[in-house]
């Protein structure tokens, strides 16, 4: 095996690892929050988990994280409407519902879970970049808040 092919299998094993972690942490948050999940809610939070994680993959460490918080809560809520759209809407799996709350869309996203997604964020980007230490031998993380 060539060391390009081998350096290809290191990133898929390590997006898969990631991708199984935060799929994982995620139903655990549902599980204390609602006290019921869904498996489509793995692989929903599994792909929200590499997307923060990839935030500061692709901008820098100077970027600050509460810039970081809203880019991880805009991609986290935009997971969120297209997994809606398609599990609740199109398959009527009825996985969530947001029509009680206020400001939502189509019942799918509303804006007090999005502010809570952009919490979340932080938890998950942080989260990751010490995995990708840890785990992967990747540069020590180090924030910029300001």
């Amino acid at each position: 095996m060539s060391e390009k092919q081998l350096n290809i299998l290191k990133i898929i094993f390590k997006h898969v690892l990631l991708f199984l972690i935060g799929g994982l942490i995620y139903i655990f948050i549902e599980l204390l929050y609602r006290g019921d999940t869904h498996w489509s809610m793995a692989i929903v939070g599994g792909l929200a988990f590499i997307c923060c994680g990839l935030i500061n993959e692709i901008l820098n460490w100077e970027t600050p994280l509460w810039k970081q918080s809203l880019i991880g809560g805009g991609i986290i809520t935009a997971l969120e409407f297209t997994s809606g759209v398609i599990l609740n809407i199109i398959l009527k799996w009825d996985v969530w519902d947001y029509t009680n709350h206020k400001i939502n869309l189509l019942g799918q996203i509303c804006l007090p879970f999005s502010i809570i997604w952009c919490l979340l964020a932080i938890l998950a980007i942080i989260l990751d970049d010490y995995l990708r230490y840890w785990l992967f031998q990747e540069e020590k993380p180090r924030y910029k808040f300001i």
